[in-house]
């Protein structure tokens, strides 16, 4: 390697670590425009599923019927703030007369923010793992409805967080035994049962819900025996 593309090389590492210093300051305004924003909100439940479900579908109308009746028993929702599921959770927010509040995320594709939003409540991230702090922080319960990747994700760093001790146990519901079934019985025979990878307590993590009341029974259920408030 000549000399000239060695001081090349070198230049633009230079450049890169530079960059990488100043891009600590947004990740903080990040952190604190949220803090600040969320603190205020009261308890919370945080809705996730597809971007891709569309109104009329099963899954929206269940969301959005799910996030209706949390409102009207005092919760907040909180949702990615984009389309499909996530725009689902927000309209039923407002049609129950609760808090609806919209994390958004910028993609090349798929998401742009739902018009349900509550305007004080609705923030823009660059950084998913800023995104996610502030979804585990400030949510008192998670509705996992049929999603793909980013709900996988999301389903499983709470699930994490949980079984690490790393935040409080709060409800962690999944949405549709006909989805998520599946994926429960290979947890249970494959991670559980041929390989030890987790225990029988760490299944008795998750709940399994078909309807709007199981829901909405399992959250207050949870609270009549432990108090609310942030998760860490």
């Amino acid at each position: 390697m000549n000399d000239s593309i060695k001081l090349s090389k070198q230049r633009r590492w230079s450049e890169s670590k530079a960059h990488s210093s100043w891009q600590i300051f947004k990740i903080m305004a990040e952190f604190v425009d949220g803090f600040e924003a969320l603190a205020k909100i009261g308890p919370c439940i945080s809705i996730f599923g597809s971007a891709r479900t569309q109104p009329g579908h099963v899954y929206y109308e269940l969301a959005a019927d799910i996030a209706k009746r949390l409102s009207e028993e005092g919760f907040g929702i909180i949702s990615g703030g984009g389309p499909g599921i996530m725009e689902a959770a927000n309209k039923g927010a407002q049609l129950g007369g609760g808090k609806s509040v919209g994390l958004n995320i910028e993609l090349p594709f798929e998401q742009h923010s739902n018009p349900f939003i509550d305007r004080d409540a609705s923030l823009n991230f660059d950084y998913f793992f800023v995104r996610k702090t502030l979804f585990t922080k400030y949510s008192q319960g998670f509705v996992m409805m049929p999603g793909g990747f980013g709900t996988m994700d999301e389903f499983f760093e709470v699930a994490t967080l949980i079984q690490t001790g790393k935040m409080l146990q709060v409800p962690l519901i999944l949405v549709s035994s006909e989805y998520w079934g599946g994926l429960m019985s290979w947890m249970k025979e494959t991670m559980l049962q041929s390989s030890n990878n987790i225990t029988a307590t760490d299944l008795d993590l998750l709940k399994i819900a078909d309807t709007p009341e199981e829901v909405v029974d399992h959250v207050l259920s949870f609270y009549t025996k432990h108090p609310l408030r942030p998760n860490f």
